[in-house]
């Protein structure tokens, strides 16, 4: 039985007059008796009384109306809350971030967001380096702001919102940390860290599979890789903004001179996109228009 069958018959149940049905639904009358003929002949038994003074509820019709009833109305509230979700802002968003300066900017987007769209909340989660995507799969978060493409068919993502330089992380001790920039290839004259859990296309859009290349100790969080970098364990390339955000005594920031540029993109599940991850990139992107450089102090 369809969803208008079904309506045009609880309706009837309810205003138990052909006139009032066909008005209420914006139906001619002789679609709300063709229906209730159909429904009938289906069923096998008359659903209505019908007389020249009156319309009634037959014993059947009326257990057919106390069954279906509440199920139809969770179906239509389930409806009116998706097209809620998906074409309203409201309700709650949730966004992913690594890092201190990372968090700063998206703290940035989502105050201006929440002026914008009061009925949203916006919740900001940091996330660990090595968690990669996958919080976004689990739907753990909405959105992820993320330095590099999402390389997975099922996410989608927003234009490049801002691009900053490669540095080099090494030990405050290390000979590099007394270069004014290092090469790419550079990454062979010592271990290079690794991010526990990250598949290796994801990890080789930071470190390229260069020939010679040693892999070192791995990492999970921020703060791991850095105490790693400090003790002489290895070396890793990072955003710049981790000179300004990320300084420590033991650990020296390098430019890498021919580096690819981390690229900022807001990366969500496609099948989740919403009215509300739509302003959220909205927002972002017009934060960066306003300060095209954000991670710069």
């Amino acid at each position: 039985m369809e969803r208008r069958d079904l309506e045009i018959f609880l309706t009837l149940a309810e205003e138990l007059h052909f006139g009032r049905t066909a008005e209420r639904l914006h139906v001619s009358t002789a679609m709300v008796s063709q229906t209730i003929k159909s429904i009938e002949r289906r069923i096998g038994v008359p659903l209505f009384e019908r007389t020249s003074r009156r319309v009634a509820l037959t014993p059947v019709g009326r257990r057919l109306q106390e069954d279906i009833r509440p199920a139809f109305l969770q179906i239509e509230e389930g409806i009116a809350r998706a097209v809620a979700a998906g074409r309203g802002v409201t309700g709650t968003l949730r966004v992913g971030f690594v890092g201190t300066a990372i968090g700063q900017f998206v703290m940035g987007v989502a105050d201006r967001f929440s002026a914008r769209h009061p009925e949203c909340e916006v919740r900001i989660i940091e996330i660990r380096y090595a968690d990669g995507t996958s919080q976004v799969h689990a739907d753990e978060i909405d959105l992820l702001l993320a330095g590099a493409p999402s390389l997975e068919d099922d996410l989608a993502e927003s234009p490049v919102l801002f691009r900053e330089p490669p540095v080099l992380a090494v030990s405050a001790r290390h000979p590099f940390a007394r270069r004014e920039s290092v090469a790419v290839a550079d990454l062979t004259r010592d271990q290079v860290l690794v991010p526990r859990s990250l598949s290796q296309e994801v990890d080789e859009l930071v470190v390229p599979p260069l020939e010679g290349l040693r892999r070192g100790p791995s990492f999970s969080t921020i703060q791991e890789m850095l105490a790693l970098i400090g003790a002489g364990k290895g070396v890793f390339p990072v955003p710049a903004h981790a000179v300004h955000y990320d300084s420590r005594p033991d650990v020296t920031y390098v430019p890498i001179h021919d580096g690819q540029p981390f690229a900022w993109r807001l990366i969500w599940r496609a099948t989740a996109e919403s009215a509300r991850i739509r302003a959220f990139v909205q927002a972002a992107e017009d934060a960066v228009k306003d300060d095209p450089s954000p991670l710069i102090p």
